[in-house]
């Protein structure tokens, strides 16, 4: 039903006028692609839900007058890309106020999805924090939720984590909405396209049936609806014996052990599975008892995959209809536009072969985005720590007090050190957390092996890649950070206190003997002979000045990323060292005093001379 409103049609014309001004030959590329997407993501919905003509005049009201009086006669200076970013701010911000008090009117929340988007990206990194901050206090009267436009894309209220195949967090807006009929150009996110190429989101009468089977076994029971599943193959590749691809029945209830087969139940992304025991479904711990937080990935290639319980609503604002048994917790949502289950994933992206477009291919990828991000990392920890560990006696013993949230600690762990987001650190402390988890352990060489065998077996099983560059760059850090896990853990190690995170690519190695300090180095009095500093008003150079403030052991200690005696080395790190020192983590032993640390600076001011 059209909305009358008077100030949805004084917004629609204040936008139409914005997308006006922006068709002047003065105007570039960047300022051509607002235009066009104030077009198709903003007036097209904003005409739609004010019942105004799809095409010619602007509907009257405030905005049309504004609108003339802009075409009149305002200065060009306003329209100028200074004046565009604050006028699409003002926008934003009045869509967003009429959303909140419109949140029944779908082609509001989209129009306002691509104001806030525009706005918020033409801004700098500090003003758009404020202005997302600011736009989510204006919508915080709206819940939580996922709602499947009527041929359109799903908008996304009030989302706090959206993360990329990598679990690499993506921007988020307090208003989004995400491209569902695979067509857009700026994929996650929603152009338009949907209009243009006349989507529809009804479902396919061919598609699977919506039946549950239900399948008992000696230790447990597997409830499957075929007609929900997306096709993700996590459940054949990762028990095979149970979920078997190609055979009838599907589902084998005792070829697998019990945790097994809860582990792969939970990990559905379609929520198409469930589990339970003496004729009792737990669908509360296949839904991991509420325990996620909301989240939406952004998978590669395929679905939506959501997790923490977001509600789900149709385009009439209801609860989307489901399919028997299953999950709200999670579910999966068609990304291709060709799902015969729409709004769910059916797997068709497989057979329309759906791509993401590829940023740079001649890149080259980080270890992290070889291995396959967080989710693949986390997998293989998972499985080591849940699998392998408890049914090793020499290990077991070892981790019986670990943290529930131990995996995903050494995943993003690894995932940091392999070139991925700086998780560890932001989150548990960095280098110094790692180290003193290790402390009093008294680990031993059996002990280190055995954790490398059994985490290599477990990166096989969660399907990490297998070729020989990726098995030999992994397996050498695993080597390495196991065997300094165990030097630190001995009686009276030290470990250098202030050591910054290791970094770990293709081409790393761990250096020579002696180029790193060792926790077991037993204290002696320190060789280096104090330099000395220069008198005022000398010529710094590095040098006289500069190298001299090193000593050999600080040169040791940072080998692996570069050479502390090299004027070029340090002439390109030296907005980070000068970071570190003022900081007081470099060197690990011991902040150097003021004086030292303003010679340093002084040398950087001074344009890094040799």
């Amino acid at each position: 039903m059209p909305v009358t409103d008077g100030e949805l049609s004084a917004l629609l014309g204040d936008v139409a006028a914005a997308a006006a001004a922006l068709t002047s030959p003065m105007v570039g590329e960047q300022a051509e692609r607002i235009c066009g997407r104030l077009l198709a993501s903003v007036v097209r919905p904003l005409r739609q839900a004010t019942g105004a003509a799809a095409a010619g005049a602007l509907p009257g009201g405030a905005g049309a007058g504004r609108a003339a009086g802009r075409g009149n006669g305002r200065a060009a200076a306003e329209d100028s890309a200074a004046d565009l970013g604050e006028r699409l701010w003002e926008l934003a911000k009045a869509a967003t106020r009429l959303r909140a008090r419109f949140p029944e009117v779908p082609e509001l929340a989209e129009a306002t999805a691509a104001l806030q988007d525009l706005a918020v990206g033409l801004a700098d990194e500090a003003s758009a924090a404020a202005r997302v901050a600011e736009l989510a206090q204006l919508q915080k009267c709206l819940a939580q939720g996922i709602q499947v436009m009527t041929d359109g894309p799903y908008l996304v209220t009030n989302a706090v984590r959206v993360t990329d195949w990598l679990g690499c967090e993506l921007p988020v807006r307090p208003q989004l909405a995400l491209c569902r009929c695979g067509a857009s150009k700026i994929r996650p996110l929603c152009d338009g396209a949907h209009a243009a190429i006349g989507f529809t989101g009804g479902k396919d009468p061919a598609r699977v049936p919506d039946r549950r089977d239900v399948y008992g076994g000696q230790q447990v029971t597997i409830f499957d609806n075929r007609g929900l599943c997306q096709h993700s193959g996590l459940c054949t590749a990762r028990l095979g014996t149970v979920f078997r691809q190609g055979s009838e029945p599907f589902v084998a209830p005792s070829g697998g052990r019990m945790d097994e087969i809860i582990r792969a139940v939970r990990d559905c992304p379609s929520g198409a599975l469930g589990y339970g025991t003496d004729g009792v479904e737990a669908r509360d711990g296949a839904d991991w008892h509420g325990s996620r937080a909301p989240a939406i990935e952004v998978t590669r290639n395929g679905p939506y995959r959501v997790t923490g319980g977001i509600p789900l609503t149709g385009g009439d604002g209801q609860p989307e209809h489901r399919n028997t048994g299953a999950s709200g917790e999670h579910y999966a949502l068609c990304r291709c536009g060709h799902s015969q289950n729409k709004p769910f994933c059916s797997g068709m992206h497989w057979y329309v072969d759906f791509k993401d477009p590829v940023p740079d291919p001649d890149r080259e990828p980080t270890m992290f985005e070889w291995a396959g991000g967080l989710p693949a990392l986390t997998r293989m920890t998972r499985l080591f720590y849940e699998k392998y560990v408890p049914a090793d006696p020499l290990l077991a013993p070892l981790f019986a007090g670990m943290s529930p949230d131990h995996p995903q600690r050494v995943a993003k762990w690894l995932g940091e050190v392999f070139g991925g987001p700086k998780c560890y650190s932001s989150e548990y402390g960095g280098y110094p957390r790692m180290v003193s988890q290790h402390l009093g352990k008294q680990l031993t060489e059996d002990k280190r092996a055995r954790w490398v065998t059994l985490l290599l077996a477990a990166a096989r099983d969660a399907g990490l890649p297998n070729d020989p560059e990726f098995r030999s760059a992994f397996g050498s850090y695993i080597e390495w950070g196991s065997r300094l896990a165990v030097e630190n853990s001995q009686a009276g190690a030290t470990p250098p206190e202030h050591m910054p995170m290791p970094r770990w690519d293709w081409r790393t190695a761990a250096g020579p003997p002696g180029s790193r300090l060792s926790a077991l180095t037993p204290p002696g009095p320190d060789q280096h002979e104090e330099p000395e500093l220069p008198a005022a008003g000398e010529t710094l150079g590095f040098e006289k000045h500069i190298k001299p403030l090193f000593r050999r052991r600080d040169r040791q200690s940072m080998s692996f990323a570069f050479d502390l005696w090299s004027h070029a080395d340090v002439s390109q790190h030296a907005a980070a060292i000068l970071d570190r020192l003022r900081a007081g983590t470099m060197p690990c032993d011991g902040a150097w005093p003021a004086e030292k640390t303003d010679i340093f600076a002084q040398w950087i001011d001074a344009g890094k001379p040799a």
